[in-house]
């Protein structure tokens, strides 16, 4: 019996062998194995995808589609920071009271009761929004700034006063917008932008301690209009923002996506590229359409926002590309390895985009490749030599070996782990500068600075307050960088932890 039952099965398994012998094709494929899609796969994120015979299931189209706004929702937070991050600094100073062409002056100079990225609280700062959706606008430069203008994406568009074709002598620059297509008269330095909303940053050095005259000759000859209007400039408008509490940082969950359609429908429909337009689209943000994300677009893009800051602020705190660092034995670093533009042999370096517009603010030549003698360089780090993040209960100190190579001067600059503005403490400066008195050098002129909740006894003036509970930021500026900065003859110290 159990013979027979083994020559059935034999005979029944030969009939259907035979059987699927003869419903091969005529013209059959050797099809690979690697181009077959099984029936059930597993995956480390989305779990058991299952098919039949390649025909994706209920279930896998809707985790596909979950999956594919998910991860299009997050690139749209990072890749879209350029355009939110300048959204927010405009609608900040919009918030103030100001109006394009009007100039925001801290004269007092910034602290933290003002929420901007990665500011210095050393020299005073001015601010204008120049909106060209109305026809060119005319900015008179008055002397020696060092500033930009950025567009809505935060490109570069121009250098003004010292770094720009004015050469610190002041003069007229005419910005031009994609829509014009009139004249461009005489007499000025001309810039176009695809773009309509811009950001024009200045700042001017305070010569011995004295911020009224630094700031004179913006106060009394700064003047931004139109165009249309040059026969007859309207009076300029100024705002003193010294100590204003007043937010121009983008927000870090899903109303993010807001400021980022908001972005989309203002500005041309070519200001930006194709790919990423297409990208926004495909999350709802669609040039003249309303952005109407239903419950389970919110979900994503709740979730999308989450997953987005955890990325950036880990490339900002804790950067993969090993070309970020300055030296192979320390832990400064900078967003700009690849230039202002971010480029990098034809490459456009996504990660230090997204952890320069995550932290800072201000896209110029001058800052990321200055010459040596001119404009400035930056160097960041989170934590101390050892690589543990920097505890504002702890106490550190870092000396910078003499001579320090800066031409003008060198500062540090404490900013939060949180809000990436300047650290909230009772030091209104939030850092200290070597132009202060109370900096003072060691015997060898090399200088140390100390970093903690309470001033060192006997290094009083050298002493940067830190928060316990809070952790922070640090920047090192040399304004006027030279050559042992590019050549890396000198390097500084790391924030090293005071037992």
């Amino acid at each position: 019996m159990r013979l027979a039952i083994i020559i059935l099965t034999a005979i029944l398994l030969t009939s259907i062998a035979n059987a699927q012998e003869v419903q091969k094709p005529k013209y059959a494929a050797e099809v690979p194995e690697f181009l077959l899609t099984p029936d059930q796969v597993e995956t480390k994120f989305l779990g058991e995808l299952e098919f039949f015979d390649g025909m994706p299931s209920e279930s896998t189209v809707k985790k596909a589609y979950d999956f594919l706004d998910l991860s299009r929702a997050v690139e749209a937070f990072l890749n879209g920071m350029p355009a939110t991050s300048m959204y927010a600094m405009l609608e900040g100073l919009k918030d103030a009271g100001l109006k394009p062409g009007d100039l925001a002056l801290f004269e007092g100079l910034m602290d933290a009761r003002t929420l901007f990225l990665t500011a210095q609280s050393t020299t005073p700062y001015a601010f204008a929004e120049i909106d060209l959706k109305n026809g060119p606008v005319v900015v008179e430069i008055p002397g020696p700034v060092l500033g930009a203008l950025n567009d809505a994406f935060f490109r570069y568009v121009s250098d003004v006063g010292l770094t720009g074709p004015d050469q610190g002598k002041g003069g007229k620059y005419l910005f031009v917008g994609p829509d014009y297509e009139g004249d461009i008269p005489e007499g000025y330095f001309v810039a176009k932008s695809p773009a309509y909303r811009h950001w024009l940053f200045m700042r001017v050095f305070v010569k011995d301690g004295d911020l009224e005259a630094s700031t004179r000759a913006l106060r009394e000859r700064f003047r931004a209009y139109p165009l249309a209007r040059a026969s007859e400039p309207p009076k300029q408008q100024i705002y003193d923002l010294s100590g204003k509490q007043l937010n121009t940082i983008h927000a870090n969950d899903e109303h993010y996506y807001e400021a980022l359609n908001a972005v989309v429908q203002y500005e041309p429909a070519d200001t930006f590229d194709p790919e990423l337009v297409g990208l926004f689209a495909s999350i709802g943000i669609k040039k003249g359409k309303p952005f109407a994300p239903d419950a389970r677009m919110k979900k994503i893009l709740k979730d999308a926002a989450a997953i987005g800051n955890a990325t950036a602020r880990s490339l900002t705190f804790s950067p993969r590309n090993s070309g970020a660092y300055f030296y192979p034995d320390r832990q400064w670093y900078t967003s700009f390895s690849g230039g202002y533009d971010f480029m990098n042999n034809g490459e456009l370096v996504l990660d230090d985009r997204i952890m320069f517009h995550y932290a800072a603010t201000g896209i110029t030549p001058a800052m990321a490749t200055p010459k040596a003698g001119t404009g400035s360089a930056y160097a960041a780090t989170p934590k101390d030599a050892i690589g543990e993040y920097l505890d504002g209960g702890k106490t550190y100190k870092v000396t910078l070996p003499a001579p320090i190579p800066a031409n003008n001067f060198w500062s540090f600059m404490v900013y939060s782990g949180q809000h990436r503005s300047m650290l909230e403490t009772d030091q209104k400066s939030a850092g200290l500068d070597s132009n202060s008195p109370s900096v003072k050098p060691n015997n060898d002129e090399s200088y140390t600075v100390w970093f903690g909740p309470k001033a060192p006894e006997g290094h009083e003036g050298n002493w940067v307050q830190t928060i316990p509970g809070k952790s922070y930021l640090t920047i090192l500026r040399l304004y006027g960088p030279l050559e042992p900065w590019f050549d890396k003859t000198w390097k500084p110290g790391d924030l090293e932890l005071v037992e």
